[in-house]
């Protein structure tokens, strides 16, 4: 039961996230990154994995849950692929590193911040290079080039968030 309340809970905040965005060209820039790291990190790399597969399975369902007023396979397959099914592998990773003390310090939680968002950006960079044929020199201008500066601000964000929220939930649970 509580693993699919914290479920439905991720799904909607990457809903959410997706929604808060600036429209690009072939990718929007979304807060989706931040929340597929912070996702794995909080929950670990099974029901982070998990959040995210339903997440994605919502989308090829057609439901609007990407960017923009949209779902369905077909946009699945668009510019955004390789950066969606890199969600699952960069929320699992993350989880994966948080299961063993790496969301415990700044420090460690940028690692794993930066790792998550490098695995995403160099999926996403292939896909848009060779999956939908843009060629490498594209796809570094319109996939990798608009998103390094966000990138830089949501690994900083996510490192800094995670130890003061575990802080947080552990003077919780002392109470």
């Amino acid at each position: 039961m509580r693993a699919g309340i914290l479920i439905v809970a991720g799904t909607a905040l990457l809903t959410f996230s997706a929604k808060v965005n600036v429209p690009l060209p072939y990718v929007p820039m979304t807060m989706q990154t931040l929340v597929v790291l912070m996702i794995g990190a909080a929950y670990g790399a099974r029901l982070g994995l998990a959040t995210v597969l339903a997440y994605l399975a919502e989308g090829a369902l057609g439901l609007p849950v990407f960017a923009g007023p949209v779902g369905g396979v077909a946009y699945m397959m668009g510019g955004t692929g390789g950066f969606l099914a890199a969600f699952a592998i960069a929320a699992f990773g993350a989880g994966w590193f948080c299961e063993r003390g790496w969301d415990r310090s700044v420090s460690r939680m940028l690692v794993v911040m930066t790792a998550g968002h490098v695995v995403i950006l160099t999926l996403g960079f292939a896909w848009l290079a060779f999956g939908i044929n843009l060629g490498p020199h594209k796809a570094w201008l319109v996939g990798i080039m608009p998103f390094i500066a966000g990138t830089v601000v949501k690994s900083l964000l996510g490192a800094l968030l995670m130890p003061v929220l575990w802080r947080a939930a552990d003077r919780k649970r002392d109470r």
